[in-house]
């Protein structure tokens, strides 16, 4: 069955209130259904996230001073001069799966040196 819907919006905003009423409750009764207004945001699976506690710092620049950032990676990391002299060149993960306090600690002592560092 095809309907036109213009019509159809049209003959609904003919109605008085007392018609809207007597319709919706029809509705309600032919399809069992209620009209309910979300109060706020639904609880559901997006609800029940927990705040991360584990956090990637990532090199995504090591910006103009590489030498401060090297002295950086290798106090951070641990590595050798041209394993902290590659990593700052290229990027990428410096620290996997640290403390929400530790990762902020960790980019804030590459972010003082000069590099530009993200937390995923």
């Amino acid at each position: 069955m095809a309907y036109d819907k213009q019509a159809l919006i049209d003959q609904l905003g003919q109605l008085t209130i007392m018609e809207l009423a007597d319709l919706i409750d029809g509705l309600k009764e032919t399809w069992g259904v209620t009209a309910a207004v979300a109060s706020g945001p639904a609880a559901g699976p997006a609800a029940a996230v927990e705040e991360k506690t584990e956090f990637d710092v990532v090199l995504v620049d090591a910006g103009a001073s590489k030498i401060n950032v090297i002295k950086e990676i290798r106090a951070i990391t641990g590595l050798g001069l041209k394993e902290a002299k590659d990593m700052s060149e290229k990027g990428g993960v410096l620290k996997e799966g640290a403390s929400k306090d530790d990762a902020e600690k960790i980019k804030a002592q590459l972010e003082a040196a000069g590099a530009k560092v993200e937390l995923k």
